[in-house]
């Protein structure tokens, strides 16, 4: 196996989040589902994306906070997600370039806009969000840099990109090519609809391509079907290398073999968004893996950039992770 160039390489939905403050008329006026999450298609997200007010537009994803989360802990990283050559597809390949990840995926020339997330925010603080897909959804596995993934420690992969065949292709092409390489694979399964959606693919997946796994309470119960995190935390025992299972308040619980991990979450004086916490949660963890740090410690780094993303608005870090990593692994 030869050195590796990457701490980790990331795979997933590639979305720019657009966010503003609107009045309580303008929800009613668009008919939007406050404080709840939507798909919208193209001519919706057209009609709504130009009667919203001046807003901010950043880079945005499950496995791009992620990756981006690494990136400011200091770990080289880089990404595969699908744009188009539009304005929002520049806002994304530059904002990930500015915060230091390496993303050179070409812009496409045609098929559908680039996805974005519009999020309109309410007096309330309620934040209701409309996601249209777009071409990220497509991702394929020509569009898989197959040297990209050799040259990786870890290829970090997420379940949102399931529910498209070639998407799943793609998935599956960079997870062969990792093990190819002898490199590491992880996957986050996102959410529990989308488990409940692919479970008979996703624990194939899990048993056969996956050395290290992300879920939640909900996600690994839905995985097995118990009724039970404690029943769900045996099933997944040997299933892959390392499964990391979050529970909110509760901390996390890392399983490997006859290892089982129990970490604390990590204080936080006000939670005010829980936007990214298994994001970051995952970024703290890779880094940690990547850096050749013990479970615990992974585990402790993971409950630490959670907890400072839940603590303001946004899916991305607003302090140096890197800083607030210091005194966890010196």
């Amino acid at each position: 196996m030869t050195d590796t160039q990457y701490a980790v390489v990331g795979m997933g939905n590639a979305i720019v989040d657009v966010i503003t403050h609107v009045d309580d008329a303008f929800v009613e006026a668009h008919r939007l589902e406050r404080g709840a999450m939507r798909l919208i298609d193209a001519d919706e997200v057209r009609t709504l994306y130009a009667a919203m007010p001046p807003g901010i537009e950043s880079s945005g994803g499950s496995a791009a906070n992620t990756i981006a989360g690494i990136a400011d802990l200091g770990g080289k990283v880089a990404y595969i997600g699908k744009v188009r050559d539009d304005q929002l597809g520049e806002v994304f390949a530059h904002d990930m370039r500015a915060v230091g990840v390496d993303y050179d995926v070409p812009l496409a020339a045609e098929g559908d806009p680039t996805a974005r997330c519009l999020i309109v925010v309410t007096p309330d603080a309620q934040r209701t969000l409309n996601t249209y897909l777009g071409i990220s959804r497509y991702l394929a596995p020509e569009d898989v840099d197959e040297a990209l993934v050799a040259s990786a420690d870890i290829l970090y992969c997420e379940g949102y990109l399931w529910d498209v065949e070639v998407a799943k292709a793609a998935i599956r092409h960079g997870m062969d090519v990792a093990h190819a390489a002898g490199r590491r694979t992880a996957l986050a399964l996102s959410d529990s609809f989308c488990v409940d959606r692919h479970r008979a693919e996703f624990r194939e997946l899990v048993d056969g391509k996956v050395d290290i796994l992300f879920a939640n309470e909900l996600e690994i119960c839905s995985l097995y079907e118990v009724d039970s995190f404690d029943a769900a935390l045996q099933r997944v025992r040997g299933a892959c290398d390392i499964a990391c299972l979050t529970r909110s308040e509760k901390g996390s619980v890392i399983v490997a073999g006859d290892e089982v991990h129990v970490v604390d979450a990590h204080a936080v004086d006000h939670v005010v968004d829980t936007t990214g916490a298994g994001d970051m949660y995952a970024a703290g963890f890779l880094w940690g893996l990547s850096e050749g740090h013990d479970l615990a410690t992974c585990g402790r780094l993971g409950s630490m950039a959670a907890a400072e993303v839940i603590s303001h608005l946004g899916a991305r870090p607003e302090v140096s992770l890197r800083e607030l990593a210091t005194p966890i692994v010196s």
